[in-house]
This record gives C-alpha cells, structure tokens and sequence, in this order.
C-alpha cells in the first residue's frame, strides 16, 4: 500500500483506464527540455501505440522538440481529453518517458508506418519526406488521475502492459 494517503493502489481498474487513455489518444502534450533557452518546451504531437507497449509519435526532424529529444530524450507525455464541466474531473495520466528515433531502414520501420497511418490516413502526405522520422515514447513510470479522488502511480511494467492489453483488445474490435 502507498504512504502517500491520496495515491490509491493501483488496480484493475486503473490498468485498464490507462491503457484506454493512451491506446486511444489522437494527440498528446510532450514536454521537454530545451538546453538553448533553460526552460522547458512543450508541444502537440500525435501518438499511436506499437505492439511492444510503446508509444509511437511522427515529427519533423527540423522542429525545435527533435533538437530537444536530440539533447535530452528523457520526456513527459500528457493525454486526455476533457469533456463537459470541470477539466480536472476527466481522467488524465502523465508518462515519463525516453524517445529514439526510429530509423528508416530498421525493421520496425514499415510496421510502425503503416499501423501509424491507419489512425492517421492524412499523414501519408508528409510521412515519406525525409525530415519527418518516427520516434518511440517508452513509458518510465506514470501518474494516473483518474478524476476527483482517483490517483494513482504505475509503474514501467504496468503502463507496457495497459498499453499491450488495451491495444489488443482495440485491435479485436476492429
């Protein structure tokens, strides 16, 4: 049990509302940390989920959050949408993660690409430009919010394994 008294024990419940949270994000916030300036630097990016519990995001090699991952490649992800009414009542996990740029030729590559663009069919415009690469969020830890009263810690194995389940499960559905 957690000494923290607001922490809840991380339970099946949790498990699944994280890897719901993550499988099924079009977008997310990924801070990092910028060097030039000293202060940090965040930025949208889109997200997808590979087989392995990872998660996948495609940006531009030129953009400022690339030179950051360049220099540091230790991140912080938030996702979750809030609905109607009070933001903070929406379920929201934060997820340390390490990114990798994904290379081209690598046999992960073609898989990655295609499960990528089958949640974002409009990216085949600018996937295949040579700046644009594909790089690995691998989840360190999270902090799950789960609404009013609903925290949680997961740890690496956990998030992987939400993630997996929940990718599964979506990938049956379709």
């Amino acid at each position: 049990m957690s000494e923290n008294k607001t922490i809840r024990d991380t339970d099946q419940e949790a498990l699944t509302m994280a890897g719901d949270l993550i499988v099924n994000a079009m977008y997310g916030s990924l801070a990092l940390h910028d060097q030039a300036s000293e202060y940090p630097h965040i930025s949208r990016i889109q997200l997808s989920t590979d087989v392995d519990g990872t998660i996948i995001t495609l940006i531009s090699t030129l953009s400022a959050h690339t030179k950051c991952i360049a220099a540091n490649p230790k991140c912080a992800l938030l996702v979750g949408e809030p609905a109607k009414g009070d933001p903070l009542a929406h379920p929201r996990i934060s997820v340390p993660v390490f990114a990798t740029q994904i290379e081209h030729g690598s046999s992960d590559y073609q898989r990655i690409r295609a499960s990528h663009l089958k949640h974002y069919p409009k990216a085949a415009l600018y996937v295949d430009f040579g700046d644009f690469s594909f790089f690995k969020l691998k989840p360190q830890s999270a902090a799950l919010n789960g609404g009013f009263g609903k925290a949680y810690e997961l740890s690496k194995d956990e998030v992987v394994e939400a993630i997996i389940v929940a990718k599964t499960e979506g990938d049956n559905d379709e």
